[in-house]
């Protein structure tokens, strides 16, 4: 079997706070004096679960505290560095980072100062690994709706300083997402890619209303989609992907176990998808770990491997040139001999 770290791919779905590494977690909050829950230390990863309203309440609040460690401009560039350092170690040449302005606005002077920072140190740290970077704003579903149209506005000044696509994010069985339709059409004219989260906790009936309602090019998550074949069937007609993240799927109680998440069922539909970690800082696993764990889980071989790095390269926001050669270097890892045990 050929080596995953090596395998090139893009990363899609990766959270900006949730990105941070469990030893810069505990590093930071040692030198502020922040007490950290013990399922952030000695028992990391946590054991979560989203199945009803109090399981996401404690995922959240896990969150909150890890957010909260973040205090300096050192700190934002420190993260977002590392991040791009992790993804290069596990073969990644493309990452979205997805980010929520408005929970960090009142420690780093606003929601543009914040966006200004976070664009910087993606630039700064593409020169330091190689990495090529661009940035998801992110609304979140428990605010107003109205805070999605700020933000939105915020994003569409930046399509074409780093910013490539809207989200909404949270947990999608809060608020009415028809409601955030405006924030879209604002994304959308403005030539961003709209990416809101849907049919993770939701089934296939909320996929439905992110295709309807908020024009979804791209689904964080969607996995949910294969309990519906009309569904499915219309969603690879329209060319929209699917931002798969099989470790967090588990952990949150959506599936059972890894050979329950229907990842063959995505595929063998025509689907493409787009494995993302989601936040390795909860789940405990990073980029390769989502191939490796579908590779274990439904053995997977290595044309279907290089066929999932190339989907999560075409379905990115990469430069035409860059996905050429991303793609050239997918079938490199292909054509060269597997090591032998």
């Amino acid at each position: 079997m050929r080596d995953l770290t090596a395998l090139p791919k893009a990363h899609l779905h990766l959270h900006f706070t949730g990105s941070m590494r469990h030893e810069t977690l505990l590093e930071l909050a040692e030198r502020d004096g922040i007490v950290l829950p013990d399922s952030l230390v000695s028992e990391w990863p946590p054991q979560l679960s989203a199945a009803d309203e109090k399981g996401w309440f404690r995922f959240q609040r896990l969150y909150d505290v890890a957010r909260s460690v973040l205090r300096t401009e050192g700190d934002v560039r420190r993260l977002v560095r590392e991040a791009a350092e992790d993804d290069v170690r596990d073969g990644g040449r493309w990452l979205e980072i997805q980010v929520d302005p408005s929970g960090y606005a009142a420690r780093f002077g606003g929601i543009t100062a914040f966006l200004d920072l976070v664009l910087d140190a993606v630039r700064e740290a593409t020169r330091e690994t190689g990495l090529g970077m661009a940035v998801v704003v992110a609304a979140n579903r428990t605010r107003h709706p109205l805070d999605a149209r700020t933000l939105a506005r915020l994003a569409a000044q930046y399509a074409d300083r780093g910013v490539v696509g809207f989200g909404l994010s949270n947990d999608e069985r809060r608020g009415t997402t028809a409601e955030f339709a405006p924030a879209f059409a604002i994304a959308e004219r403005a030539g961003l890619l709209l990416v809101p989260h849907g049919g993770e906790l939701r089934g296939a009936e909320h996929v439905r209303t992110c295709l309807d309602e908020l024009h979804a090019g791209r689904l964080g998550h969607g996995v949910r989609s294969a309990e519906d074949p009309a569904l499915l069937d219309r969603i690879v007609e329209a060319g929209v992907a699917l931002e798969v993240c099989p470790v967090s799927n588990v952990a949150l109680g959506v599936y059972s176990d890894l050979t329950s998440v229907p990842l063959p069922a995505l595929l063998a539909a025509g689907a493409t998808v787009a494995l993302g970690a989601d936040d390795p800082l909860l789940f405990g696993s990073r980029l390769a770990g989502q191939y490796a764990t579908m590779r274990a889980a439904h053995d997977l071989d290595d044309e279907q491997l290089a066929e999932l790095g190339r989907m999560s390269i075409r379905a990115s926001r990469a430069p035409d040139q860059t996905k050429k050669e991303l793609l050239a270097e997918v079938d490199e890892w292909l054509a060269a001999e597997p090591a032998r045990p």
